[in-house]
């Protein structure tokens, strides 16, 4: 364990190992010309056509946890770069259908073996991608990203259902 790590929350260690990545991917797909966000849209839109899907930006924004506009401010990039077409959906035309064109199949294609070299390395300590310590890892976080959280919800379980003592010794 790092020093000053061994009394840090579980919170400071997620954030900061998400920071630790983010700063890694963005280097290392920066000389393919892409940011680690416009990453994770390209790597997730080449794997969602790869499955035969034509998805919307919204489609897209809710597969990778990004805001819609967010989305959509990455969508225009790309695509002024070269790398996606923008269309409107036939069906509805208020969406907006992402496709890869062939330039950006192939950035992302090398771009995913090198986020691919990357995530084994950051891996390595547990064993590497397909150790048994990884794949647990690997279903714990899912298990986090599944658990609903609810920023507006309070915290303190007394503070919705509290019943006053008083009412309840009348009771």
């Amino acid at each position: 364990m790092s020093k000053g790590s061994e009394k840090a929350t579980p919170g400071f260690l997620v954030w900061r190992l998400s920071m630790k990545w983010r700063v890694a991917v963005d280097r290392a797909v920066a000389p393919l010309g892409l940011t680690h966000a416009q990453y994770s849209l390209v790597a997730s839109l080449y794997g969602m056509q790869r499955g035969g899907e034509r998805p919307s930006q919204r489609r897209l924004a809710d597969q990778t946890g990004l805001e819609p506009l967010y989305v959509s401010k990455l969508a225009r990039a790309l695509e002024a770069a070269g790398l996606l077409d923008r269309t409107r959906d036939p069906k509805d035309p208020r969406a907006v259908q992402l496709t890869l064109t062939e330039q950006g199949r192939e950035v992302t294609g090398r771009a995913i073996e090198v986020v691919a070299k990357l995530l084994q390395q950051l891996l390595e300590p547990l064993g590497g991608l397909d150790s048994p310590r990884a794949r647990e890892f690997t279903r714990d976080l899912a298990t986090l990203l599944d658990a609903p959280l609810d920023p507006f919800r309070p915290l303190d379980p007394f503070s919705e259902n509290e019943t006053d003592e008083h009412e309840t010794e009348q009771s």
